[in-house]
């Protein structure tokens, strides 16, 4: 079972994605020490414009900006972009189970 916490309540209530630019594959050994940070939830590898993605909860704008100001002082961080969310739609654990057939989404006309 997971227990869902909800971030406000624990006194997180800003929720961001960041993704870091870096020179070269970016998982440093360095920047995998911000995984010691508890506003950080989640750390992906990905493919794009941006080398590493992080899912974060802060306690405020400041926080988020002490933060990235972590991630600045990395060897070989060249960017950042962050993302706030505003509202929360879904957010669930992996689910059991496949999706056999999409249905059919109608476009607009």
């Amino acid at each position: 079972m997971h227990a869902a916490l909800d971030g406000a309540a624990l006194g997180k209530p800003l929720l961001a994605f960041v993704h870091v630019e870096a020179a070269g594959w970016g998982k440093s050994e360095r920047l995998m020490q911000v995984l010691q940070f508890p506003e950080v939830e989640e750390m992906h590898s990905v493919a794009g414009d941006a080398s590493v993605l992080f899912k974060v909860r802060t306690a405020s704008p400041q926080a988020l900006e002490a933060f990235l100001a972590q991630i600045h002082a990395v060897p070989g961080v060249t960017g950042t972009r962050s993302y706030i969310a505003l509202s929360t739609y879904l957010e669930r654990p992996v689910q059991a189970g496949f999706t056999e057939s999409w249905p059919d989404m109608p476009l607009p006309e």
